[in-house]
């Protein structure tokens, strides 16, 4: 397997600054984080979902994007995705990420998800999901670029049964799924090993993160709550889901989303590539 990082989990690093971090702690690639980047946040301090540093502008020129092409190449990095923030229906958006993707080499862009919080019926929520997905496909024959849904909490594929249940008819050359075990111990947890038999050829990435349940002593919210944790702590059996991703003959990325804060991002980048490689 290969292994990269989700740039999300270096706020504090710009792009010009996480190349050579990557390649000098040993990683074969980047996943770059794509959205639009808003002026306003620029003099927060830097954070996850917020000013992020490690952010490609989607509104980015074709010209700053093979600048960054050439500096990731020219580090021997790998591109295997890019992760975007698209909301389910955002076909615009969609064509815009592809073309980001297509001018970095890119095989494959993150695209959105219905999120779920009562408001709709599930039943309403997957038709309107499907029918997005159905343009995602299109996009990606006319752009030879992948759209991967992801296993996450909050919308309707929280596991790997509900995330088939969105991809299944369509074809897994175009639409795949981003296996996320970090994320179903917030919601969705099923047997690794089953969930991906059941995701077959739609298993296209998997995501490498953590968490565990910690008590909420505050009376207005649950007793327990999941939060992120170093990727060795937490409720996620690596060994294990490692163990079942080559039993069902996956062998290609691991990218790693950590947001424990456990330790700074570049001693975190070396610490979980060692890890990692360990079991």
């Amino acid at each position: 397997m290969k292994y990269s990082v989700f740039t999300v989990m270096l706020p504090e690093l710009s792009p010009e600054e996480a190349i050579p971090a990557l390649k000098k702690a040993g990683y074969d690639g980047v996943e770059w984080r794509v959205t639009a980047i808003d002026p306003a946040k620029a003099e927060e301090a830097p954070s996850f979902w917020g000013n992020n540093r490690c952010t490609v502008d989607i509104h980015s020129s074709e010209e700053q994007i093979l600048s960054l092409k050439a500096a990731t190449e020219q580090a021997g990095l790998e591109i295997p995705a890019l992760a975007c923030y698209l909301a389910c229906g955002d076909v615009e958006g969609t064509e815009r990420g592809m073309r980001i993707a297509q001018w970095l080499g890119a095989a494959a862009i993150r695209v959105g998800v219905p999120m779920y919080n009562r408001s709709k019926r599930y039943q309403e929520l997957l038709k309107e999901g499907r029918a997005y997905l159905s343009q995602v496909q299109e996009l990606s024959r006319r752009y030879g670029v992948q759209g991967w849904i992801e296993i996450h909490m909050n919308n309707i594929a929280t596991s790997a049964s509900l995330a088939h249940k969105l991809v299944d008819g369509f074809d897994p050359a175009h639409i795949g799924v981003i296996y996320d075990p970090g994320n179903m111990v917030y919601e969705g947890y099923e047997q690794y090993r089953m969930g991906l038999e059941l995701l077959g050829p739609y298993l296209a990435h998997v995501h490498v993160k953590n968490a565990h349940w910690v008590r909420n002593d505050d009376p207005s919210r649950h007793i327990w709550q999941a939060d992120a944790c170093p990727v060795p702590d937490g409720v996620a059996n690596w060994k294990q889901i490692l163990d079942d991703l080559q039993a069902v003959g996956y062998d290609r990325w691991l990218s790693f989303e950590d947001f424990s804060r456990s330790a700074p991002s570049e001693e975190l980048l070396v610490r979980n590539l060692q890890y990692m490689k360990s079991l």
